[in-house]
């Protein structure tokens, strides 16, 4: 009788019963099918064995799903492949376990669930078999995590595999316990892989180091089990093995202070092993384009720099090591450059000689005139960091930074313009600021934020002159006053007022800069103000400095009434042209109906601020005349009492601003604190009233005109910790401004001292209801690392009643690849600050 193979039986892969005949495999299959067919029911068209048929080999099912066109299609093969493993699951199959599962292996990596395939992972862990042992384990590395409870069942059967002597074995169970090994796993099975550590096959020792390196970063205090053996493994020949046994001293110095100390005596012996590679090499099939082993070498000086931190010893000892290697190390292939990068790297962080120092930054200048971006950049953030500490070795590479600024990729002119920036002193500011004001012509929207405000930030600090530094600001903001920081309009206003000289100078050149463009709303802002205060000088005509200019009244009052008019001025703008106006009416000795017909317009315009400053200027026209010059007066110059670049002073003459009755403040908060009729608005209902002052608009006016010109020095506040977390700093320093007890400035400083840079910086305020609080724009949104230059923010808050002062802070930042959110509040600030 010829058997027939009955259709949903599973019929030979390989197609027709003629080929499946053919070859040795398939002679012996065929009485095994056969045999089959005598269990009854099993080819029953009512029995589930068709889905034996629908089964796919391994590489069939790749196949097909690579074959589907849509991912529709894909996802209907891999369904009802999935439906056949579950069903083969459940059947217990256990010769052919593995193979279900090597294919559901194969859907989970192409992204569809595979979770109920965990615990045939643990079947085949525990079973005898070679073959089910490898794809259990392979299975338990991608479906097995700590979050799951499951993955602790393996720890039995990963405990017996370490014990049996078979290297294959003991070499999955490892591998394994390195990928997924928990807190409690690595704790239970710290003693076996200690054990395996000192093994005769360097292929299991290898492993073994591997998961001890695993397992001290998930337990730190498994260090003290795995100090013993590795001082015998720093003799080992084995690249494997060295290099992995580096590996985790480096991880044992950097969670243990007795590691550290035990490993500083070991420093000559991993100086003669970084040596015999540099000169002999430690064998040729791990050289990479001539250089001996840099995997090996860059391990080594990763842990010298970490041995040799803050310790003399050991950095005398090293430092004839890194002069041989950064002499002597090849940088035309990658591998050269990556050694050198790391033996830069050490120099700079260990107690090295000057001279070496000096050398180290040589090497990244050389960096720079490297064709590789990468390169480039990775020499532009090193001279960033080393900026600080060794300014005038950078400085000598001045020339290529500058170049790297006209770089076409954003990345690295960005941190050619960080290190730009900070290179810039007292010597050489007029030289960086003008390729800096060249770069800003031409650079891209996302930089030309930060190339501004440096640029206005070096002036204020390094400016050889007051006209050298009105002129650099208004050239800055002539090409990207819409790019500048807030503060810059204040600090303009401030400097030209405090130049009593330069008034005629400054007036006649932002009037001639706004008759060009009216676009740049700073610009516009700060002629504004100029023009209302200097209006007289403008007309006389009388500057030696300039070219001959003869301006009209008419033409005065034509610009600042275009100015109004524009659809570009935002209202702040249009607030600083009325005072103008209503300034130049004192100033003017024609007639005065033009400006009261302007300002009369405005009194029912439809933004608020810019309505009731109209309505309260007609009020001076109508009712008090008579006091209209002396309340319009010039506003009085405030002394100075230090050097610009100091905080103190930059926190002085923004509390300065606010007390300044003249300018229209450009942001609404700001106005509620500023009132030209009304100092103070309303207290809140749960506040203390004011005392009171003189009910009459005479009384309240000449309050105003009483305000000091020149404040006393406050009484020192002692400056706050606030946080500290991996390096990050947030200090405060408090400045309350004499004449306004109510006022209190806080500059919030953020500094890094980690290795990686704290990019996406934020920080957040919150005060009680009874105080006003107003958040200045930060310095930047960048902390650089170890010590770089420190973000700053101000804090204006006003404290009517004298109320024991609350902070809540919340900072926002990314380090390390990590978003990090720290919410906390500040409750222990100083007494000064408040009473």
């Amino acid at each position: 009788m010829q058997a027939r193979w009955p259709r949903g039986c599973g019929t030979p892969a390989s197609g027709s019963g003629h080929r499946a005949g053919l070859g040795r495999k398939a002679r012996y299959a065929r009485p095994q099918r056969v045999k089959a067919l005598s269990i009854p029911g099993l080819c029953s068209p009512r029995a589930t064995p068709r889905m034996v048929m629908s089964s796919l080999k391994l590489q069939d099912l790749i196949e097909e799903i690579r074959g589907a066109k849509t991912q529709a299609q894909e996802r209907e093969v891999i369904q009802k492949e999935c439906a056949h493993i579950r069903a083969s699951f459940r059947d217990g199959d256990p010769l052919h376990r593995h193979r279900q599962l090597a294919k559901l292996l194969y859907v989970h990596m192409l992204g569809y669930p595979a979770h109920f395939g965990q615990m045939e992972c643990l079947k085949l862990i525990a079973s005898p078999r070679f073959i089910d042992k490898r794809v259990g384990y392979l299975g338990a590395m991608l479906l097995l995590d700590e979050r799951q409870d499951a993955h602790l069942l393996i720890t039995n059967s990963i405990k017996n595999d370490l014990n049996q002597g078979i290297q294959a074995v003991q070499g999955l169970a490892l591998c394994t316990l390195s990928t997924m090994g928990s807190a409690e796993m690595c704790r239970d099975l710290a003693t076996e892989v200690e054990k395996l550590l000192l093994e005769r096959s360097p292929y299991v020792r290898k492993k073994a180091v591997l998961t001890a390196v695993h397992m001290i970063r998930k337990v730190p205090e498994l260090s003290d089990t795995f100090l013993p053996v590795c001082a015998k493994l720093l003799h080992e020949r084995h690249h494997g093995v060295l290099l992995g046994t580096i590996t985790l001293i480096t991880e044992l110095c950097e969670r243990s202070p007795a590691a550290l100390k035990r490993f500083r005596k070991v420093v000559p012996q991993l100086v003669q092993i970084l040596r015999t590679l540099v000169t002999t090499g430690h064998s040729t099939e791990h050289s990479i384009s001539g250089v001996s082993d840099p995997f090996l070498q860059v391990q080594i000086l990763r842990l010298l720099r970490i041995l040799g931190r803050n310790h003399e010893e050991s950095s005398e000892s090293m430092n004839d090591l890194l002069a041989q290697v950064a002499t002597n190390t090849d940088t035309s292939r990658n591998a050269g450059s990556a050694v050198l990068f790391e033996t830069v790297l050490t120099i700079v962080d260990i107690r090295s000689a000057a001279g070496l120092r000096v050398l180290a930054v040589n090497i990244l200048g050389r960096f720079l005139l490297n064709s590789d971006k990468n390169i480039r950049y990775v020499a532009l953030t090193s001279l960033l960091r080393l900026v600080q500490s060794d300014h005038s070795a950078v400085q000598r590479h001045r020339p290529t930074v500058v170049e790297c600024l006209r770089e076409p990729d954003a990345s690295l002119s960005r941190r050619a313009l960080e290190l730009s920036l900070a290179l810039v002193n007292s010597s050489n500011v007029r030289a960086m600021t003008q390729e800096l004001q060249g770069f800003l012509e031409s650079c891209p929207l996302d930089l030309r934020a930060d190339c501004a405000s440096g640029i206005l930030l070096a002036a204020e600090r390094f400016a050889p002159t007051k006209r050298w530094h009105i002129d650099t600001v208004l050239r800055v903001l002539t090409m990207a006053g819409s790019h500048v920081r807030d503060d810059a309009v204040a600090n303009l206003t401030q400097l030209i007022g405090g130049a009593q000289e330069l008034h005629a100078y400054s007036v006649r050149r932002l009037y001639s800069a706004l008759a060009q463009d009216i676009s740049q709303q700073p610009l516009v802002q700060v002629a504004a103000w100029c023009i209302g205060e200097y209006g007289d000088l403008l007309l006389e005509g009388s500057c030696e400095e300039t070219e001959p200019l003869q301006v009209e009244e008419e033409e005065v009052l034509a610009l600042l009434e275009r100015v109004l008019q524009s659809h570009m001025s935002l209202p702040a703008t249009r607030g600083y042209a009325l005072t103008a106006l209503m300034k130049l009416s004192t100033r003017l000795r024609g007639d005065n109906n033009r400006i009261r017909q302007v300002v009369s317009i405005y009194g029912s315009c439809l933004d608020v601020e810019l309505q009731q400053r109209a309505v309260e200027y007609n009020t001076l026209f109508r009712k008090y005349d008579h006091m209209r010059a002396a309340i319009l007066e010039k506003m009085p110059l405030v002394d100075r009492g230090g050097p610009q670049a100091e905080e103190e002073v930059k926190e002085s003459k923004e509390a300065t601003h606010l007390l300044e009755p003249a300018p229209v403040p450009t942001e609404p908060q700001a106005s509620k604190l500023l009132d030209l009729l009304d100092l103070l608005d309303g207290p809140s209902e749960d506040s203390q009233q004011p005392p009171p002052v003189d009910p009459s608009p005479e009384g309240t006016l000449i309050h105003l005109l009483d305000l000091p010109c020149a404040p006393l020095a406050p009484a020192p506040i002692p400056n706050l910790k606030v946080f500290e977390r991996e390096g990050l700093q947030l200090n405060l320093s408090f400045v309350r401004p004499p004449g306004t007890p109510t006022l209190l400035l806080i500059t919030a400083t953020a500094t890094n001292a980690s290795e990686g840079d704290v990019t996406h910086f934020i920080c957040q305020a919150a005060v009680p209801k009874s105080f006003q609080l107003q958040l200045q724009a930060p310095s930047g949104d960048t902390v650089p690392a170890q010590g770089g230059l420190p973000v700053t923010q101000v804090l204006r808050i006003l404290n009517p009643n004298k109320a024991p002062l609350r902070l809540k802070l919340r900072l926002s930042y990314d380090h390390c690849g990590r978003p990090v959110q720290e919410t906390f509040e500040v409750n222990n600030l100083p007494v000064e600050a408040w009473q």
